[in-house]
């Protein structure tokens, strides 16, 4: 397996395709993958040999005080082979984020354990999370 910082429009396409697979973002049409993408400051893909993309997350940061981790996935017949822990840390040890004081992410709480050995606690005080929808 090979960790990849920018992707191919195939590996898009993958990508929008393990989208549709989740609950959190099946509703997501190619072009708003590609501008999510496109939007983001680090992706970051696992491809196998072959360049097929088997696993992704991107972040959008300031590069000094926050750094949001989003769409953690990796394809389900890939699961429990340790290749999200292997994103994670490719994250965790990016060199562009050196300088970053907190790294943020949204999860159900059945995910927390996987988080938490990459040192993400859900005991943030008294923080809200607050959304205005469209």
């Amino acid at each position: 397996m090979e960790l990849i910082y920018c992707l191919n429009d195939l590996q898009v396409e993958r990508l929008h395709q393990l989208y549709l697979s989740s609950w959190w973002a099946k509703d997501r049409s190619l072009e708003e993958t590609r501008c999510c993408v496109a939007g983001s400051q680090i992706c970051i893909g696992l491809t196998d040999a072959t360049g097929y993309l088997i696993g992704f997350a991107r972040v959008v940061t300031d590069y000094t005080f926050k750094a949001l981790i989003f769409d953690v996935i990796v394809d389900e017949s890939y699961q429990g082979q340790g290749y999200g822990q292997q994103i994670m840390e490719a994250i965790c040890n990016h060199s562009d984020l050196e300088r970053v004081k907190h790294f943020e992410l949204y999860c159900l709480p059945e995910m927390a354990s996987f988080y938490e050995p990459f040192g993400f606690t859900d005991k943030v005080g008294n923080i809200s999370l607050m959304r205005r929808a469209k």
